[in-house]
């Protein structure tokens, strides 16, 4: 039986705190990158928190973009798997195809106030089942002997279905007509 087709968002977030080697280089490499990006917005170092800096600079919004480019190499390495995230094995499996990098704190002035956060949104995934508190999940085209593999996960903090297609809706886009311009 299958429920639909789902996509998951995983936030991971990063600070001072992280202890795992990966999340400490993107730590340190992302702090660096924002030091100087911001130096854009705040050459003059009126600012030194990065809320300041983007209500009084509001193009600096483009803060988020610009420090990503600190990270992709480090998002390269994961080799399109999301990270932490486990089968009810211990098994690192579901597959990503997109994130979004942001940060949400930060201060030119104090390192420890540095955070910030890699939405991770996994490809479409078969939702068969929810078994008790576990999602049984497989993965499209991934069978062995004629068998659809699958996962049984259990959703933890900082995870959300992003979205959901029911089996009814087959690739349909229906159109709302209470929306005007769609």
């Amino acid at each position: 039986m299958q429920k639909g087709t789902i996509r998951l968002c995983y936030r991971k977030l990063i600070d001072v705190q992280s202890t795992k080697p990966w999340e400490k280089l993107v730590f340190e490499d992302s702090y660096t990158e924002f030091l100087m990006q911001s130096q854009l917005y705040n050459h003059e170092k009126k600012f030194s928190a990065f809320s300041d800096i983007i209500t009084h600079m509001p193009a600096a919004e483009r803060l988020h973009f610009l420090v990503s480019a600190a990270v992709i190499g480090y998002l390269q390495q994961l080799k399109g798997i999301v990270p932490d995230l486990v089968n009810n094995l211990g098994r690192l499996f579901l597959p990503f195809n997109n994130y979004r990098f942001e940060i949400i704190n930060s201060d030119i002035k104090d390192k420890t106030k540095h955070q910030v956060a890699i939405n991770f949104f996994t490809d479409h995934l078969v939702w068969h089942d929810t078994i008790n508190n576990q999602l049984l999940l497989s993965v499209p085209g991934n069978t062995m002997n004629g068998e659809v593999l699958t996962d049984l996960f259990t959703l933890p903090p900082f995870v959300s279905i992003y979205s959901l297609k029911s089996p009814e809706h087959n690739g349909t886009t229906e159109q709302r007509k209470d929306l005007p311009g769609r």
